[in-house]
């Protein structure tokens, strides 16, 4: 117990919607006179989800009865998709707003990074702001002193260290306003998404620097997209869904549930792609369905290949608007969403022209893949520019055994080693 530097206890957060400050004095007063007569709040509904899809009812939670404890020196890495309540728990985490319901009880200074120029006044140049952020923080002038040429040097921001803040760009602003949170010495750091405004350099000397303060003893509570940086960063992993906590354990777990969960639930092997799957899509072309398939089956969709099988993929797109240099991509991703192998149609230069109409694709793999768990990913983009007209990140979860197809071979060790087996040609001489 003496280890918990952060307990979150039967936490929910409300908010009404519609416009701020309309038609709530009524609300207030029915409040009002239900407290007097000693009873509930009517318009606390713990029962409700946050569902997008659902509609009625002037209040929405948020978040509805989180419980979790963080130990010193854990990097925990909040999983979910947009809405889920991420952004929320941090905010309740940082202090921002407060629970509606239950308790948060903090050990120690939290520093946050949850929005461009969370914490700085505009006026002010980033000098002046990092003494401002400690003295938030509670320290004292000469403690912010003795760290403030690292944390200048860090920022790389220092040429434009005694200009106003409003001038800044947002990297610029998202560079030192990491490098302020990092380096006041916080018991506990609460980094969002934000970080995915800085250039990669950046976002790499960040995560190492994040690991460098869990290293230290201190907590990072950290938001992402990423599963890349989630899982070569945190811990462990907690996944949120409609406000509440799906899932909470080790980080590749996590991961894995997060993108997979939803799919395994179905028996029936699911080819046609779900439009809210489709991420940057312009309305020129959406992708219609996608699946595996090998010539052992006949050309229809599997979801388990046998060990060193040959394998198709077959996906359909439709397009609604004449288009010309395109091309489309295809991701093999593991249960992590990270890219293991990747193909792009540009036949020497020779791009893609599309009329209006559907169109079938189909791809034979190249790739050997080794056992284990994978997916699919799908692109069409304009291919100069490199600008996406659709784009489908993890679908199409599939696997692939540790046995081949006629069971004369089989994987022979416990651990994978890889993603993809390279072509098994071997030349072998004595040079002696």
């Amino acid at each position: 117990m003496s280890n918990t530097v952060l307990k979150i206890e039967n936490v929910s957060k409300q908010y009404r919607l519609g416009l701020i400050g309309t038609g709530t004095i009524s609300h207030d007063i029915n409040r009002w006179l239900h407290k007097i007569r000693g009873k509930e709040d009517p318009y606390i509904k713990i029962g409700e989800i946050n569902r997008k899809d659902i509609k009625g009812g002037d209040y929405v939670w948020a978040l509805n009865n989180i419980n979790f404890d963080v130990q010193k020196g854990d990097i925990l890495g909040l999983i979910g998709k947009n809405g889920a309540g991420k952004s929320t728990l941090l905010k309740l985490l940082s202090q921002v707003t407060n629970p509606t319901i239950g308790q948060i009880k903090v050990k120690g200074r939290i520093a946050s990074l949850l929005e461009v120029g969370t914490g700085f006044h505009p006026e002010l140049t980033g000098r002046e702001n990092i003494y401002l952020n400690g003295a938030i923080l509670g320290m004292k002038k000469e403690e912010i002193s003795i760290k403030l040429d690292e944390i200048i040097d860090f920022s790389g921001v220092s040429k434009y260290i005694d200009t106003p803040v409003k001038r800044y760009s947002s990297g610029m602003m998202v560079r030192l306003g990491f490098a302020v949170a990092a380096h006041l010495d916080p018991e506990i750091l609460v980094v969002d998404e934000v970080l995915a405004v800085g250039d990669a350099e950046f976002q790499k000397k960040c995560l190492g620097k994040m690991k460098d303060v869990a290293s230290e003893g201190r907590t990072v509570i950290f938001v992402s997209h990423n599963m890349t940086s989630i899982r070569n960063l945190c811990s462990k992993g907690l996944v949120l869904e409609n406000g509440n906590i799906s899932f909470s354990g080790n980080t590749n777990d996590a991961i894995s549930y997060y993108l997979n969960h939803k799919k395994n639930k179905n028996v029936k092997i699911e080819t046609k792609i779900d439009p809210e799957l489709s991420v940057d899509s312009t309305g020129e072309a959406k992708f219609l369905s996608a699946f595996i398939t090998s010539a052992n089956c006949g050309g229809a969709p599997l979801d388990t290949l046998s060990y060193q099988e040959k394998f198709k993929i077959v996906s359909s797109v439709d397009i609604f608007k004449s288009i010309k240099n395109i091309s489309i991509s295809i991701n093999i991703l593991n249960e992590y969403g990270e890219t293991v192998a990747y193909a792009y149609y540009a036949n020497n230069r020779k791009l893609l022209e599309f009329n209006p109409g559907k169109y079938l694709i189909s791809f034979d793999s190249p790739v050997i893949l080794m056992p284990g768990n994978y997916a699919l990913g799908l692109s069409i983009y304009h291919f100069y520019s490199g600008s996406s007209i659709d784009h489908v990140e993890y679908f199409y979860p599939f696997k692939v055994d540790k046995v081949t197809g006629n069971k004369d071979n089989e994987y022979p060790w416990e651990t994978i080693h890889g993603y993809i087996e390279m072509n098994n040609k071997w030349k072998i001489k004595n040079i002696s």
